[in-house]
Order: C-alpha cells, then structure tokens, then sequence
C-alpha cells in the first residue's frame, strides 16, 4: 500500500503523487506515467507492482493542475474528459512534473520512466529530453517525437491489434531507433489495463512485464 505526498512542480504549484515503497534497499526509482484516466486504481496498483519487483515507484497526478482528485472511468463520457484534460495539461508541462517527480524519489538510486497510452509518449519524450531511461507502452502520439534523437535507452510495446497503432506506425519507430527494443504482442491497445476486460490481455501484459523488469535491471543497474 502506498502513500500519497505532495510535490513542487513549476511555478511553486503542488501536485499530488502516489508512492509505493519497496521494503528494504530500492534498486532505483520509477516514475509510473498514467494514461489519460488520471492516477486511478489501475495506475495505483501499476506503481505497486514496481515496488514489489523492488523500485520504488511514484505516480504523479498530472491533472491537479486543472482539477485535483480526477480517476476517470473507462466509458465514452470519461474518454472525452481524458482527452479535454491531457490537453489542458499538454507534454511540456507533464515532463516537467516527471522531472519533479524524479527529483522527489532521487534517494532511490537511478530513475527510470514507464508509461502507458498517453503516459507512453510522456515516457518517450522523458528519454529524449530528460536523458531518464524509458519504457514506452502504447503511446499513441509518439510518432510526432520520432526525428528527436534519444539520451537515454528506450523499450517500445505495441498490439498488434490495435488499430490507433497500425503496423506502418509501429515499422515508424523501428526506423527511427533500430538500437532500441521495439516488441510486439497479439493484442488490442491497453493490454496492460487488468482492470479493464475489454483490453486486458494477460499473456502479454505478463511477457511485457517481464522485458520491463529486465530493461530497468540493465539500464538502473539494480
């Protein structure tokens, strides 16, 4: 179970975050990058698996800077709010809360960055800006940031049904970081999201969790 604090982001406004802590020695940090839902119950337990697997993990509410305590559904309703409300926040200024957020957990060792849907494309751009090690799920805007050149290692998971991400897109970044892992799975976008059974693929969200785990314990050096 993790704790929520408060942390600095730019102009001396708060955030909250989600916390989970690691028992005994962290082998680094995490910051978890939600999806357009805001920092929910899947997202919370997201951050709790990092920890479990030893990092310590923090999830950092994005949109308290337009609304506080926002968890969305996952209903056409709460799709449209998600869309209204990553817009009113926009990349620039989530990255600076992911640096925030790196900054808040620095005692853990090295940070790396994990992000899911909209998160995943904030991850992307945490390695090519921040120089923060990142993996990268689903990130369906990431195609406006493939001619930036990455300071950091990235790990890409992509369904291979998911129709926002066709294949040519997912061909888009092997192209563009033919250093960098780029998988793929016999699934619809948000296999990931346990909580959702409309997406949820757990062959895949296991096997992905895996390469994951593998990637921070190379690139974090836990």
């Amino acid at each position: 179970m993790g704790t929520t604090i408060q942390i600095n982001t730019s102009g001396m406004h708060c955030i909250s975050a989600y916390v989970a802590r690691t028992q005994g020695e962290a082998r680094g940090g995490i910051v978890v990058v939600q999806e357009i839902f805001g920092v929910n119950a899947h997202i919370r337990a997201v951050a709790d698996r990092f920890a479990a697997a030893g990092y310590t993990a923090i999830a950092p509410a994005f949109f308290d800077h337009v609304e506080t305590g926002v968890e969305l559904r996952y209903d056409p309703a709460d799709y449209g709010r998600g869309r209204e409300l990553v817009g009113q926040v926009g990349f620039d200024r989530a990255l600076e809360d992911v640096a925030s957020a790196a900054e808040s957990i620095a005692s853990a060792g090295k940070i790396g960055v994990v992000g899911y849907c909209w998160g995943g494309t904030v991850a992307l751009l945490a390695a090519l800006r921040l120089g923060l090690p990142a993996v990268s799920y689903y990130g369906g805007r990431n195609v406006n940031y493939l001619g930036e050149m990455p300071r950091a290692p990235v790990q890409f998971h992509f369904g291979e049904r998911d129709a926002s991400i066709p294949p040519e897109v997912v061909h888009k970044h092997r192209v563009a970081f033919p250093q960098m892992e780029i998988f793929t799975y016999p699934a619809d976008h948000a296999f990931n999201r346990d909580i959702d059974p409309a997406h949820y693929d757990p062959d895949s969200a296991k096997l992905a969790l895996e390469r994951t785990l593998a990637f921070f314990a190379r690139t974090l050096g836990g």
